[in-house]
């Protein structure tokens, strides 16, 4: 079965909304077995939207729209599409109890334009929508399926999950593994399994950057559950063979969400003392759920006299080797670890950018220093990117750097 998604409002056309809702539907169908060959966004404009129907009709079996389907008068997308199949709208007593319900439940009176939402294509089901009052519908026309959701991400989320997916799951098996890396590019990964992915004829190899690390997607599909898993471990062993320096992960986990699985694993505790990074290595800690079993504190040590105050380190060694030096993030790491009941403790300290003072001080120059009972150690990175891109990859990068070492 070919897809498209058709995902219909002006604030996504003009970058207001981030358009989440293609990207979550798009893994939705390929987990089950259908491939997405287009995603188009367009504007409330009655015209334009009839247009993108009638070329979408022409090219795929399933269309699968979202947005539009609210109470109000430029939420137009099930009236064009009951318009351009010759569809007449006609009310559903269900769905109207539906939304009064959601109403009283709320101590609120229905407003009466609501009633638009009760109203569903002739001969078409409809959707329950388990959050809001906008019902989905699902519509059989010429042997294509049409689905119109919710524009709202939670409410779009449910109805695809629990109501759109079961309807039109196809019946071979579909199952994907990830392996994620860090610390190689797209263009050096691709070039080291560039055999392997040429050779493949089952199994789909997909790499995807991101900031920092590439995730290799395989995905692979057939009637015979053992004979798919088969196949995706041979190819996922001949990859780990290739690459297995690179790997930190085959379960889609950030890396920062390795290094916490690692840490409360060994029952251990960390600290963070950031220059550089500015607290960016502590936030994205943070936000990991249950973090505090793990994390002792992070602080950020801008200037000369916090890390003289805070970390202890001697005004003579910043005098003599200056604020960014191995000496300086090494002394960092280790007077935290002094100051602290922690079993590890990380510095940072470097150049973001965008200017630098020194020549011999370049921007992306930085040192991630390392301290623990049994070791400390200083990693010179060169990084390149403006600043925000410069503090990213430091912060991916000792997150890394933490991974190595506790392994």
């Amino acid at each position: 079965m070919k897809a498209e998604i058709i995902s219909v409002g002006t604030e996504l056309i003009l970058g207001n909304t981030l358009n989440t809702n293609a990207h979550y539907i798009s893994q939705g169908l390929t987990e089950n077995g259908i491939e997405v060959l287009f995603h188009t966004s367009v504007l409330d404009d009655n015209k334009l939207l009839k247009s993108v129907i009638n070329i979408a009709l022409d090219r795929v079996d399933l269309l699968i729209f979202t947005g539009g389907l609210g109470p109000t008068g430029d939420d137009m997308t099930k009236e064009i599409i009951s318009e351009t199949l010759n569809l007449p709208l006609v009310l559903n007593l269900e769905i109207e109890k539906n939304i009064e319900n959601y109403f009283r439940k709320s101590h609120r009176t229905m407003p009466k334009n609501n009633i638009k939402q009760a109203y569903i294509p002739k001969d078409s089901k409809y959707l329950k929508n388990d959050i809001g009052t906008a019902p989905g519908v699902y519509i059989e026309y010429n042997d294509k399926i049409i689905i119109l959701l919710p524009g709202p991400p939670q409410e779009m989320k449910t109805m695809l999950d629990n109501y759109a997916i079961p309807l039109i799951k196809q019946e071979d098996i579909i199952k994907t593994k990830t392996i994620n890396t860090v610390g190689i590019g797209e263009s050096q990964l691709e070039m080291e399994l560039k055999d392997i992915i040429e050779n493949e004829t089952n199994v789909n190899i997909a790499t995807y950057a991101k900031m920092g690390n590439v995730d290799i997607r395989l995905v692979n599909k057939g009637k015979s559950e053992e004979k798919v898993d088969a196949e995706l471990d041979r190819v996922l062993k001949s990859i780990e063979d290739r690459i297995s320096e690179y790997i930190y992960s085959h379960e889609n986990l950030s890396i920062e969400e390795t290094l916490f699985n690692i840490l409360k694993e060994k029952n251990m505790k960390i600290a963070f003392c950031e220059s550089c990074t500015g607290g960016l290595i502590t936030s994205k800690f943070t936000k990991i759920p249950g973090v505090s079993q793990v994390l002792d504190r992070g602080i950020v040590t801008y200037s000369n006299d916090s890390k003289i105050e805070e970390l202890s380190v001697s005004k003579s060694l910043i005098d003599k080797y200056g604020a960014v030096s191995e000496e300086v993030a090494l002394a960092m790491a280790k007077g935290l670890l002094e100051k602290t009941n922690t079993d590890i403790c990380l510095s940072t300290t470097g150049i973001a950018g965008p200017t630098s003072g020194r020549e011999t001080q370049p921007i992306g120059l930085v040192y991630i220093g390392i301290a623990s009972k049994e070791q400390a150690f200083v990693k010179k990175l060169m990084l390149s990117g403006d600043r925000e891109t410069i503090q990213n990859r430091a912060s991916i990068k000792a997150f890394d750097e933490l991974r190595k070492i506790l392994k």
